[in-house]
């Protein structure tokens, strides 16, 4: 009999990796609905617009203005296309996770992980690693990591802002900014497991 695989370890390049397949397979979901949908959603909203004489917005236009509508989460404002570069994008994820509730005592520090080229948009990866110090223990015995995908767009104009995506590690959730709300725990039970996970190991 073959032995079994052994798993990727939490916080490994492998776990790295399939955080990274899992946007990427949500964000070309989305492009394949957004594509089947766009001719439907154009017409519908140019006969409304023809009846009730508005302003003609565009069909991203209006998923934004829906997102605003329905969520009362809170955001900030995500730069242009045009504005975007690596630096931005860290001081904005900054920005974005200042609006989290949490308590005082985590730390956490933003790394810039790497620019993939796709055919349609550019993706900037960053990777957000958190962690409670202490004084008996400064050097904490695990961190709980976030990953963001920020996607720059190479066919929609250049004014539009970028789109954002982030998972935390060890849950296949994808959630995108103003449309979920922070919740502690989660980092908490990130390290919680990798704790238990450690305390299972006998080297």
């Amino acid at each position: 009999m073959s032995e079994p695989e052994t798993p990727p370890m939490l916080g490994s390049p492998e776990m790295e990796a399939q955080a990274h397949a899992l946007v990427d397979m949500v964000i070309e979901n989305a492009k394949q609905r957004l594509i089947e949908e766009e001719k439907e959603k154009e017409a519908e909203h140019q006969a409304q617009e023809a009846v009730m004489g508005t302003q003609k917005y565009g069909y991203y236009d209006y998923l934004m203005l829906e997102d605003k509508e329905d969520y009362a989460v809170k955001n900030i404002t995500w730069p242009k296309a045009e504005e975007f570069d690596i630096k931005l994008g860290d001081e904005k994820i900054n920005e974005f996770i200042k609006t989290w509730d949490y308590e005082g005592s985590w730390l956490y520090c933003i790394d810039f992980l790497q620019e993939e080229d796709h055919e349609y948009d550019k993706r900037y990866r960053y990777r957000v690693r958190w962690s409670i110090p202490t004084r008996r223990k400064p050097i904490p015995r695990a961190t709980a990591c976030v990953y963001f995908t920020i996607e720059v767009s190479k066919i929609k104009p250049k004014h539009f802002p970028v789109q954002v995506y982030y998972v935390f590690e060890t849950n296949k959730l994808v959630h995108r900014p103003g449309q979920s709300r922070f919740r502690e725990k989660w980092l908490k039970d990130i390290i919680e497991s990798k704790i238990i996970a450690m305390e299972m190991v006998n080297f």
